[in-house]
């Protein structure tokens, strides 16, 4: 099981040559406040001097350290190769393929490479610096190194770098395949630590969380780290190691590791003797090793599913931006074929990728039709905008001088046009939303069905102004038959019509049962006869003039006396006084209206006309509702699925057209590059985990 670790840092060196950190790979993250002892915990993993020193902020990059470690017979194999002169070198991603065997070199390029991202005001940045280190002395182990938790903001920091710095911490550690170990210097109160505090916050059953107390020879005369150390103060699931760290004076003496570990174990095993075999760098370097390698195999079944599933997403990311061209004539062909078709599939439903979120193509096309413009017309009124002065003007306006005998065809036809107008507005505005769908139908096919042409930017552009261009000219076309339909039905007012026919005679019999029951009420002192004689002895009249509107006239005069005069309408006042003697008197002045109730003959002339033109309105709103939708259909929707391949082809696949039609956006290249490197670093990597599994080491 050993051999984990290795595999680990082979998937991660996989991953660092795409520059990717889309896998999260177990790892161990050190966590700790500034000059807690992070940094020289980890040289002494390490067992050299690697990382910057100095007051304040020092660590501002996230160091992502790998340390493998290597046998003789592989590290003479490798000095061989590569000339190198030593058991020990580094090498860091940035640098490529040299190699470091100064570790004072090592620690200065750390220092420059930091300083060229973060610059020199001891701000921080979340880009990493890799660094792999080979040696024989050290276990197999991957560290990330970062920034101390700090609370204020020293020279020109910025102001709210404890936010930073923590939500650069929380985002390593937030990994659930990692380790976290949190630092914590002996000389500060267990309870108040930092480290421990932000562990919790991401892994509050402690799992993955490992403390280490440095600093244990700073601690106050007669005090000992006893019972933190056996976890009596604040329990740790996975342990508490505590370790010995070189002074700032031990440094600037140049005291190096090995002696470090040295005096380490000399004073764990006076002050300690009962716990030395269970702290100290060595042993926190077994720990970390075997926690790592039981991680690491506990991680790998999720971590081989996450491989595979994102290695099927990039491949089918690489096949939308599709191979180079390389036959550009029947490229185009293919593409402005694919786009006609997926176009009229989303009218027609058929559509490869169905929008779930809303109506599109020919669902909101029959919406359109059906609720939108079938409700509007429905909602409506027969009799919407006319008043009962408007009717008895039109009928007074129709006889001229001479006052009626009947009600004059020419009021019914002139007022019922006016409310048949009324549904030209609709219906123009019916057809205006059925041409925005089919503009938008043009965006859905680019977006979903037809990702190949994201490739070709103007060829897109193209075919957006090819089809807005065509579906512009047929606007006008479509509304001229929508206005012509209701030109139609201005043009001929057809009393005979089978519909309205039915309805007159329904109003006829209406008519009668309310003459009869007239009858019916009359005092006895009343002869029958007589009455019957006073409702019918206009009859002789209507028989010379029955016949140009079949019954209405008739209809008309049997009401005449069984309508209740209770309509007001508005009427001139009386005069106040007459008018001086010797002055003129002008008879066009016309008087404010006042309310007067309405003759019998006038509330049955007015209740007449008004059904009459309820009864037609609807005969012809229903046909409105029913040619409309087909009209459209016709003109608009089906001319442009008809036309829409031979209008692309016809503009568009031109051989003078073709070189600027593919020119390729210039990102596309770059992002096809892009994902068939990651989806060949993840194929790499499934095929690692498929080898441990054959190696039985997993």
């Amino acid at each position: 099981m050993e051999a984990l670790i290795p595999v680990i840092n082979k998937l991660q060196d996989v991953f660092n040559t795409v520059g990717a950190d889309i896998i999260q790979l177990p790892q161990i993250v050190v966590v700790g406040t500034q000059s807690s002892g992070k940094s020289s915990v980890l040289e002494s993993l390490v067992g050299r001097d690697i990382l910057p020193r100095g007051t304040g902020i020092v660590t501002r990059r996230p160091l992502i350290l790998q340390l493998v470690h290597i046998d003789p017979e592989d590290r003479r194999k490798t000095s061989e190769e590569n000339g190198i002169d030593g058991e020990e070198w580094g090498k860091f991603l940035h640098t490529k393929n040299k190699i470091y065997t100064d570790f004072e070199e090592i620690r200065q390029e750390i220092e420059t490479e930091t300083e060229r991202i973060t610059g020199n005001n001891k701000g921080i940045c979340d880009e990493p610096i890799h660094l792999k280190i080979f040696s024989p002395h050290v276990v197999n182990l991957t560290l990330v190194d970062l920034p101390g938790i700090t609370k204020v903001p020293v020279g020109d920091q910025p102001k709210d770098i404890e936010i930073q710095i923590r939500e650069l911490i929380l985002k390593f550690i937030a990994n659930p395949n990692s380790i976290i170990l949190a630092v914590t210097a002996a000389n500060t109160d267990m309870a108040t630590s930092e480290a421990l505090k932000v562990a919790r916050e991401v892994d509050p059953d402690g799992r993955r969380t490992l403390a280490v107390v440095t600093k244990l020879d700073l601690m106050d005369a007669g005090t000992d780290a006893m019972d933190v150390l056996m976890g009596r103060v604040i329990p740790v699931k996975l342990g508490i190691i505590g370790v010995v760290n070189r002074s700032q004076l031990d440094i600037n003496q140049k005291k190096s590791v090995a002696d470090s570990i040295r005096d380490e174990y000399a004073f764990l095993q006076k002050r300690y003797p009962s716990l030395a075999n269970r702290n100290g760098t060595k042993y926190l370097a077994r720990t970390l090793n075997r926690l790592l390698m039981h991680h690491i195999r506990d991680c790998l079944p999720e971590l081989k599913t996450r491989i595979n599933v994102l290695a099927a997403q990039y491949q089918s990311l690489l096949n939308s931006y599709g191979e180079p061209v390389e036959d550009k004539s029947a490229t185009l062909l293919q593409l402005i074929t694919k786009f006609a078709a997926e176009y009229c599939n989303t009218i027609e439903g058929t559509a490869k990728y169905i929008e779930t979120a809303e109506l599109c193509g020919g669902a909101r096309i029959c919406y359109i039709f059906h609720e939108t413009f079938g409700r509007t017309l429905e909602s409506v009124d027969p009799l919407g905008g006319l008043t009962t002065i408007d009717v008895l003007t039109a009928i007074r306006n129709a006889t001229g001088p001479r006052p009626a005998l009947f009600v004059p065809e020419v009021s019914f036809e002139l007022l019922v046009k006016r409310q048949i107008k009324r549904l030209e507005e609709p219906s123009l505005r019916c057809v205006e939303l059925v041409h925005e769908e089919m503009q938008r139908i043009i965006q859905h096919c680019s977006n979903y069905s037809t990702q190949e042409l994201l490739r070709f930017p103007k060829l897109h552009d193209a075919i957006v102004e090819v089809v807005t261009s065509l579906l512009r000219r047929r606007l006008p076309v479509t509304n001229d038959m929508v206005h012509n339909l209701v030109a139609i039905e201005l043009a001929y007012i057809n009393t005979k019509h089978p519909d309205f026919a039915d309805a007159i005679g329904l109003m006829n019999n209406n008519l009668d049962d309310q003459r009869r029951n007239r009858l019916r009420d009359l005092p006895p002192s009343v002869p029958r006869d007589k009455a019957a004689a006073s409702g019918s002895q206009s009859t002789p009249a209507s028989d010379q003039i029955d016949g140009g509107m079949g019954n209405w006239r008739s209809m008309i005069r049997k009401g005449e006396e069984n309508l209740s005069g209770d309509r007001v309408v508005p009427q001139p006042p009386p005069p106040t006084a007459s008018p001086q003697r010797g002055h003129a008197v002008n008879l066009l002045d016309v008087p404010v209206p006042v309310s007067r109730k309405l003759s019998a003959r006038e509330q049955r002339d007015c209740e007449v006309i008004e059904r009459l033109i309820k009864s037609y309105f609807l005969i012809v709103r229903k046909n409105i509702q029913d040619s409309v939708p087909k009209a459209v259909m016709h003109f608009l929707v089906n001319h442009v699925k008809d036309s829409l391949q031979s209008e692309l082809v016809g503009q568009l696949y031109k051989t003078v057209l073709l070189n600027d039609l593919l020119t390729e956006s210039e990102d596309m290249a770059q992002r096809r590059n892009e994902a068939a490197d990651m989806l060949k670093a993840l194929q790499k990597a499934s095929q690692v985990i498929a080898e441990i599994r054959e190696t039985h080491l997993w």
